[in-house]
Formats: C-alpha cells, sequence, structure tokens
C-alpha cells in the first residue's frame, strides 16, 4: 500500500478525467440545441446567449475538472484549498459578468443564463450518468 499523495507505479493516472470527453461531447450537443432553440424563440441575439451560457458553464467546469484532477495527482491535500478557491473565484467571475452584462440592457440576458442553468443541469446529470453507469461498471485493479 503507497503512501498517501503518492502514486504507485503502474496506477492509470488518466483516471480523474476520462469522463471528461464525454462531458464535452454532450454539452457540444447540448450549445447546438441551445442555439436552435434561442434562435427560434429569440433570433440571433437569443441564440448567441443561449449558447454562451452553455459555454460558460463547460469552460467553469472542465476548469475545476482539470485543474483538481492534476492537484489530486500531485498531492491529494490540495484538493480541498484549490476547490474552495476555484468555487470562489468562479462565482465571484460569473456574478461580476452577469452583472456587467445586465447593466448593458443587453436582451440576450435571459437566454445566457437559461444557458448556464441548461449547462449545469446536463452536465450534472451525464456526469451522474457516467459515473453510475460506466465508472463503476469498470473493473477495479
Amino acid at each position: 500500500m503507497a503512501e498517501p499523495g503518492v502514486v504507485e507505479r503502474g496506477t492509470d493516472r488518466r483516471w480523474r478525467l476520462r469522463h471528461l470527453p464525454v462531458l464535452l461531447s454532450a454539452s457540444a450537443a447540448l450549445a447546438v440545441v441551445a442555439a436552435v432553440v434561442g434562435g427560434v424563440l429569440g433570433g440571433v441575439t437569443a441564440a448567441v446567449g443561449a449558447a454562451a451560457g452553455v459555454g460558460v458553464t463547460v469552460l467553469s467546469y472542465t476548469l475545476t475538472t482539470v485543474v483538481l484532477a492534476r492537484a489530486d495527482q500531485v498531492n491529494p491535500q490540495l484538493v480541498l484549498p484549490l476547490g474552495v478557491g476555484l468555487y470562489v473565484l468562479k462565482f465571484s467571475l460569473l456574478g461580476a459578468v452577469l452583472v456587467a452584462v445586465g447593466s448593458t440592457g443587453w436582451p440576450g440576458l435571459i437566454p445566457l443564463c437559461l444557458g448556464i442553468v441548461a449547462g449545469v443541469a446536463v452536465w450534472t446529470a451525464v456526469h451522474l450518468w457516467w459515473l453510475t453507469a460506466v465508472h463503476a461498471r469498470r473493473p477495479q485493479g
């Protein structure tokens, strides 16, 4: 048994990111659907806003996934402080961006927000599916 934080030889170092291609594919499909729905319901501005909202979520979640996977690989004790720091940073930036965009009166703000919500819902659902249907059924060891 290895010491905590030490990766044993032969250990699959990529397991922490193995789910990312599935999540990114689902999010890309959602961005297309969001753009089409936004375009049909509200025109070009709504299409751009909805797709951008999905993009904001994907960027945020991908950043967290990559940073925390790397932190866990280097030293698992880094995961909590980096996770909390990223959480505070991302929500501060998101709040600042939404306030800035809201102050312009841009009509794509509501579709942007709906795109963010849809992105969170789809990313979370696909991640849960991947954990229960794919990862849990993988042979361990």
